[in-house]
């Protein structure tokens, strides 16, 4: 039922919020419909026709919520001179509904509006079109539950305040709001895949809403290509998922982890994907990270990976992207291909990039480059200095076994000398 009450959620929000033309008060109206089915279906039954019952208890709501301010009143009056008699009440429960998959659509664009910051774009997304409660936004995020709340709040009123109207944006701006779409469902992801904060590495659930709300993307938009390859993406990413983290939730590199493990129906729906998205194009970034990600992802090891392949798609995705953390990976790849001095030559041009400050990244590229030299002492210092630079416990956690590591092998190594 779960589930069910998921998919339907912005269905009905797109309905009432296209009908009455105000989005936070739809939204709290949807909110009590779906209490009210959690509390009635368990024992009444679903339904026959359960959008049609949600829509209906959400109108009978949204009409409360209209008469008991001034505000709405004088929102209903607009909507009422506006519509023919007949169209007053609630609709039938059986009542044919058109343009649902054009409103799921319309309530990603609003969400994901350029204007929002892109926290509260992130909240108000799982909110209303995940159908996340703002408690387990607020977990997921590790954040007070009050945080989360102020935060969506803050959308709605931005929202609210600047008159959007609910329909799909002029031509002119559409690429621009979808693009805005994908940035916010990728941050989802990144999120859920490897947590910035707190002691687990990955967050399975936020991953997977992620990548369900990709997916209806997808549905809703079969023929872009970007859309496409950022399922391809999340797909072929997460499919390494169960081989990332050892039994006491460490994190196992990709070059340590059992390919076994990793999810082989994911793989070939990713590989898939990519392979279709890309010769329709216009190639954009998300199509190549997938295309990077399936090469990884279909070598039998690393020592089989097609790495000069990795590093032209990198230099691909560095053309249009311009990312330092893009350019960071080009440099790891470049050391596959051409030893770990030149990547680490490829590092110190990435050293005074403002962009890179105080993230730990830098310094854990350049420790791995360092120990695949053989220079143990500057790989031990550029452990240690990620470690302390970053805020995930399993990330510090391995950062710092690998400096141990290390310093024990020199320990050992002078002893033998001595």
């Amino acid at each position: 039922m779960e589930d069910l009450l998921r998919e339907l959620a912005p269905q009905v929000l797109g309905v009432l919020a296209r009908r009455f033309g105000d989005f936070a008060t739809a939204e709290d109206a949807v909110q009590e419909a779906l209490l009210a089915a959690v509390t009635q279906w368990p024992a009444e039954g679903v339904p026959a026709n359960p959008r049609g019952w949600l829509i209906q208890v959400g109108y009978r709501r949204m009409i409360e919520l209209v008469r008991g301010e001034q505000a709405r009143r004088r929102r209903e009056d607009l909507v009422a001179r506006r519509d023919p008699d007949d169209r007053q009440y609630a609709p039938a429960a059986d009542e044919e509904l058109t343009a649902e998959r054009d409103d799921t659509l319309v309530l990603l664009m609003l969400c994901c509006h350029p204007a929002l910051a892109a926290t509260s774009a992130v909240a108000l997304t799982l909110r209303a079109v995940g159908g996340l409660s703002t408690a387990e936004i607020a977990r997921a995020f590790l954040v007070p539950e009050a945080t989360m709340a102020q935060r969506i709040s803050r959308a709605k009123q931005r929202i609210r305040a600047s008159g959007l109207p609910f329909r799909m944006p002029e031509p002119a701006e559409r690429a621009e709001r979808l693009t805005a779409v994908r940035q916010v469902l990728y941050l989802v992801f990144t999120e859920g895949h490897t947590s910035t904060t707190g002691p687990d590495l990955r967050r399975i659930d936020l991953a997977a809403e992620a990548i369900r709300l990709t997916r209806a993307l997808h549905t809703l938009l079969p023929d872009d290509s970007e859309s496409a390859g950022l399922l391809a993406l999340m797909l072929l990413t997460e499919a390494r998922g169960p081989a990332r983290t050892g039994p006491s939730g460490e994190l196992i590199s990709l070059a340590d982890q059992d390919r076994n493990r990793w999810d082989a129906a994911a793989i070939a729906e990713g590989v898939a994907l990519v392979t279709r998205a890309l010769p329709r194009g216009p190639t954009g970034p998300y199509q190549v990270q997938a295309a990077i990600a399936a090469l990884h992802d279909e070598a039998p090891s690393t020592g089989e990976t097609d790495w000069p392949q990795i590093l032209a798609l990198y230099e691909v995705l560095e053309r249009l992207v311009g990312s330092p953390v893009v350019a960071l990976n080009r440099a790891v790849a470049t050391a596959m291909v051409y030893g770990p001095a030149a990547g680490l030559a490829a590092l110190d041009a990435l050293a005074d990039d403002p962009r890179l400050a105080g993230h730990h990244r830098l310094p854990a590229a350049r420790a791995h480059l360092h120990e695949m030299a053989g220079e143990r002492a500057c790989a031990i210092a550029d452990y240690r200095t990620a470690a302390a630079r970053t805020s995930s416990l399993p990330e510090q956690r391995y950062l710092t076994m690998r400096a141990a590591r290390l310093t024990a092998e020199s320990v050992d190594l002078r002893d033998d000398t001595v």
